[in-house]
């Protein structure tokens, strides 16, 4: 009794595989000789559901993609601005420190344009060095 069970199951399982197998076939293309019009059309019908599914999938993935790099351009930005805020500070400590090292020569004294001046570009690379105060004795 247990072996012609599974024997019309198995000749089920095969009948399954081999509809699955021409469905596929008929999808890529293949073996479309002897269907009618109607058979087409609803081939057709079936391949344009699949396809705008695959490309509301693969429109859905973009869309993440770009919030994602939106979202990381933001982060970066912001990152570039607290720099910058920081870059002044520098430039803004290191204007009072040379003040102070030098003393104001007049109202107008002029400070050097090594990349510490406030009102230099501010995106122009900024080379910062160390050097010893040259002392002023007679």
């Amino acid at each position: 009794m247990h072996l012609k069970f599974w024997q019309r199951e198995a000749a089920i399982l095969r009948q399954q595989l081999q509809s699955l197998q021409e469905n596929h076939r008929r999808m890529m293309g293949e073996r479309l000789s002897g269907l009618t019009i109607k058979d087409l059309e609803k081939l057709e019908s079936q391949l344009e559901v699949s396809l705008h599914a695959v490309r509301m999938k693969k429109d859905q993935l973009l869309i993440d993609e770009i919030q994602e790099l939106n979202q990381e351009g933001n982060y970066i930005y912001q990152e570039n601005v607290e720099l910058h805020k920081k870059v002044n500070l520098f430039r803004q400590e290191n204007m009072e420190l040379y003040k102070k090292v030098h003393g104001t020569r007049g109202k107008n004294a002029a400070v050097p344009t090594n990349g510490c001046g406030i009102g230099e570009d501010q995106h122009v690379p900024i080379h910062l060095q160390l050097c010893q105060p040259t002392s002023t004795k007679p």
